[in-house]
């Protein structure tokens, strides 16, 4: 799937079906993954179904999966061009100053 084509819905839908896949690959219930990961067996069959969870709860997942590759480039910036390194390494040194009283 095309993720830069697709609604959120169907990226939440896809991924959950990729974590369905990969829990079944490696001989996994439900209740087995939950236990791994700290959460009720609802939360990953609500996971499975819709993709739906908090993010952190995705790390876990994908750590007890053996999946945290995956996580590596997940928002890593793109750079394209100098202009976008530069923009990149100026954003990496801007701080936020609080506003005098």
């Amino acid at each position: 799937m095309k993720f830069s084509l697709a609604s959120p819905k169907e990226i939440a839908t896809e991924l959950a079906e990729r974590i369905r896949l990969a829990r079944i690959a490696r001989r996994m219930t439900q209740p087995e993954l939950a236990e791994r990961v700290g959460v009720s067996v609802g939360t990953i069959r609500n996971l499975e179904r819709t993709g739906d969870c908090a993010f952190s709860t995705i790390i876990k997942v994908a750590q007890a999966l053996t999946l945290e590759d995956g996580l590596e480039n997940l928002f890593a910036p793109g750079v394209t061009s100098i202009d976008a390194l530069l923009d990149m390494n100026r954003a990496k040194r801007t701080v936020r100053k609080r506003a005098s009283r």
